[in-house]
């Protein structure tokens, strides 16, 4: 399927993407309101979330430049010390930002 370079195409786009979001969302929600979440089931999506975040982070710590390597590092540091996911975060934004203003 292709769609046209215009406004209308890019709107067509972004309602497309938009629907199959809030399908997929309002699914996952419907199928798992029908299943029974017992300790086994609590224990994988438990596990599941730990094992979507690496495969989000490994990919950078690999393949990532310097400046990503050294935001991973200042977020990971960040949250041990303060528990706190926006200071983390914050820090590993301000780390990768100062990076790649000093080193290019």
């Amino acid at each position: 399927m292709s769609l046209p370079t215009t406004p209308l195409g890019a709107l067509l786009a972004i309602l497309i993407m938009a629907l199959i979001t809030y399908l997929t969302r309002s699914g996952g929600v419907l199928i798992m309101s029908r299943v029974p979440i017992g300790p086994r089931m609590e224990r994988f999506i438990n596990a599941m979330s730990g094992s979507v975040l690496v495969a989000v982070i490994m990919p950078t710590a690999v393949e990532g430049d310097w400046g990503a390597r050294l935001a991973l590092v200042a977020t990971l540091v960040a949250m041990l010390l303060t528990r706190k996911p926006l200071i983390a975060i914050a820090a590993g934004i301000l780390s990768a930002a100062l990076w790649r203003a000093l080193v290019g």
